[in-house]
Parts: C-alpha cells; structure tokens; sequence
C-alpha cells in the first residue's frame, strides 16, 4: 500500500460557535496567498461551512463523516488530496469531543495534528486550563497547539500564553473583531454567494492575523495511505438528470454529483426561482436549501411548476429531500406566516417553526434498499398522507423521518448520501420499464 505525505492540521473546538469556519478559512487563505494549493475537508453534514471554505481555498470542499461515508472513503478522500496539495485542513463540528463519531475520532483515525480553537472572551488563565485539559483527554489524540479567538488585547493573550504548559503553545491569536465574523441566519450561516464580497473582505483580514503567529508555517506532514474504493459500475449511462440549483436549493454533497457523473449520468441545471424550462431529462433532483427564503417566487413560476407537475404525471423519477420535500408538498409557509402555493405533488403543507425535526443521523429505509442520510430542518410537513416507511435512527429506537413515494416521486426530509449504496440510488433514479 503506498502512502503520501502532506502537512495537514484539523481545527477542533470545545464547542459549537468558537469561530472554526473563520479561522479554517483564514488560514486556507492565507497559504493561498502565499501560492500554496490548499484543500479543505468538513466533518459532519454540512452544506454551508463548505460553501465558505471553498471560496477560502478557492476548491470544493467535501464533507467526511466515518458514519455517513465510512472509513474508506475518507481515506481514499484524504489520499486524493494529499496527491496534489501542499497543505490539508480539516474543519471540526461542534465540540471535539461530541458525537458518535466524533471530530476527535475523526482527527485519531488518521493521525492529523489538532489545533484547539477557543474563543476566550471572558476568560484567561481558565482558557489555558480547559486547553490543557482537552488536550489531555484521550491518548490517541494529539492536540500541538491552541488558538485564541476573540482576544481583547495584548495583555489578554499574553495571560493565556503565560499560563499554557510548554507543549501546548498559543499558535496564533485573533482579536476581537465585528469585521471577521460570517453572517448566520436560522439554520447557520449564510450562502456563501450571497455574501461573496462581504467574505473576501473577512478572509483578507483574518488572514492578516494569521501571518503574525506560527500558522503562518506549514504544520509537520502526515502519512496519507491509499485506499481504492470498488469501481462504480455505469448503471446511469445515457440517463439525464437535471439538478434543481439556486438560491432555493443548494444543499448538495459534491460526492453526490460525483457519483452520478461516475454512474454515467449526464447532469443538467436549473433554477426552480428564474427558469421557465425544464430541461429534457429522465429524472429530476429537488435537494435542500432555503425555499422559504424565496417562496414568492417559486410559487410565482408557474410555467416551470406545471413542467414538473407533467413530468411528476409521466411517472418518471423524482428524488425530492428537505427543501426539495417541501416545494413538492400543497404548500409552504414562510418564517413571516405567509402561505404560498408549492407544487402539490404531495398532500400535505410545510410551515417554518422555532425548533427542529428529527436531527441528526439516519438510515433512510427506502424499497431500493437503505441509504445513509442526515436531518437538519426548521419546519414541519403537516396534513400529509401516510408514508410508505420511516427513517431509522442512528442510535436511537424513535422512529426517523417519514419517507413520502407517489408515482415516481420519493420525498423525505432526509439528505441522502448518495455514495452511501450505489446501487439503490441508481434503482431510485432508474425509469420504470414500459
């Protein structure tokens, strides 16, 4: 087995709102300004960090999960980017400890040094103890170092350097500043295309903190060994697949459009909010994002809604998830309370509330065969007919999401993964036989 080695760092947190997408991004652009390739891996599900971190790097980011994805895969991952980058970052998610797998068992499987991210707002010495502590917490994981977020001065960090023992030394400081923080909205952060401009300005001056600590070097290689994953049979050659992608639907995994270009498929674009066609496809994808964002408009495009009502009415293949569910449902109440007629595919409305679903992990149990998937949504499907089955739960005996099928059309709210089981995602995109 042959094995590369490339300077790589994972950038953990004691929780969730530290500032690890910031400072990730800071440092990928930095060393991109430096004329160094860097590339970026998220763990966990997420579509919007990575949308951040790929204008930071200037590549797409993939998303690495040993549930979701299994190790493998994450290896074989980790070793195609170690062929070709000069530096590998790895953002964490929430704490590093929390969850089942983890950032930490993440960053332990495949021996990437760990920089522990902390804002110490309100705190000194204390940063230093609860640094110390989590660096110590487990055997297998090596933390080199700590970062400062939101430091008031310099007396501040000179107290926090102070007080960290010898092998855990403060590798860069960034100061309290309004101008370097990512804008959020009720599900996280906002799209990267969005705010494009804005994050520019963000990144150049986080990066600027960066160059003055020792981030600024690259960190000590690590051994990346190859793993080759089974090759993907064709099964989706000569199919058409047109991909719903705007502002209302972007939550898509680029391992998801990956495999089906590796599959065959060939894969068309369109936006539900502008288009008035639809492109000639075999099957059609409705992923996640923020419909009730741009609610009017979907329900005001009408030419295109009765295009997709025609091709629901042909019987062909539809795979609607979260958002996607939720345009295909009656109808979509926004965060304001106003209702806006959808496609009505489905019985059913969605309507926007303060708490979330059933979030996290599951196994979307579909007749093709299961598929891995997660669930994150602020909104509720109400009036809807019986589903044909139920997400199973990652560890948990609660019943999961509820799976929708009418005609050709499979909707949930669950995300799938699609390199999860090849083979019952292209059955799922497959026409049925005349």
């Amino acid at each position: 087995m042959s094995s590369i080695f490339c300077p790589a760092l994972f950038i953990a947190a004691p929780s969730s709102g530290q500032g690890k997408t910031t400072i990730t991004a800071a440092i990928a652009r930095y060393h991109r300004l430096q004329g160094r390739k860097v590339r970026i891996f998220k763990m966990g599900p997420d579509y919007l960090d990575p949308q951040i971190l790929e204008q930071a790097s200037g590549h797409p980011v993939v998303q690495l999960d040993l549930w979701m994805a299994g190790e493998e895969y994450c290896r074989h991952q980790f070793y195609k980017a170690a062929e070709t980058a000069d530096l590998i970052l790895v953002e964490g998610a929430m704490g590093m400890f929390d969850g089942e797998p983890s950032s930490a068992d993440l960053a332990a499987t495949f021996g990437i040094p760990v920089a522990l991210l902390m804002d110490v707002k309100g705190m000194a010495q204390t940063a230093a103890a609860l640094a110390t502590g989590l660096a110590n917490y487990r055997d297998d994981v090596r933390v080199v170092g700590l970062i400062a977020n939101n430091c008031a001065s310099e007396r501040h960090r000179q107290l926090i350097a102070d007080a960290l023992p010898s092998e855990l030394p403060l590798l860069a400081t960034i100061s309290r500043d309004p101008e370097i923080s990512l804008p959020e909205r009720h599900l996280g952060l906002v799209q990267a295309s969005e705010v494009s401009v804005e994050l520019e300005a963000c990144f150049n001056k986080a990066a600027e903190m960066i160059a003055q600590g020792e981030l600024a070097s690259l960190p000590e290689p690590v051994e990346f060994k190859q793993c080759n994953l089974p090759a993907v049979p064709r099964t989706l050659e000569g199919k058409r697949i047109a991909i719903a992608r705007d502002e209302a639907f972007s939550f898509i995994y680029a391992a998801n459009v990956q495999l089906l270009a590796d599959m065959g498929a060939e894969l068309l674009y369109f936006s539900p909010i502008r288009d008035e066609q639809l492109p000639t496809a075999d099957a059609l994808w409705l992923p996640g994002g923020y419909p009730e964002l741009h609610a009017k408009a979907l329900a005001e495009n009408h030419h295109l809604k009765a295009q997709i009502r025609d091709f629901f009415c042909a019987d062909k293949p539809i795979l609607a998830e979260c958002g996607g569910f939720m345009y295909c449902l009656e109808s979509l109440r926004d965060l304001e309370g106003q209702q806006f007629s959808m496609l009505g595919l489905l019985d059913g409305d969605a309507a926007m509330r303060e708490r979330g679903g059933c979030q996290g992990m599951q196994f979307a149990v579909l007749p093709e065969g299961e598929l891995r998937a997660h669930s994150h949504h602020r909104s509720a499907a109400e009036n809807t007919s019986a589903p044909i089955s139920y997400g199973r739960r990652q560890r948990h005996p609660a019943p999961g999401e509820a799976i929708f099928r009418a005609k050709g059309l499979t909707a949930s709210y669950l995300h799938l993964f699609f390199p999860s089981n090849p083979s019952a995602l292209a059955a799922l995109f497959a026409a049925k036989e005349a």
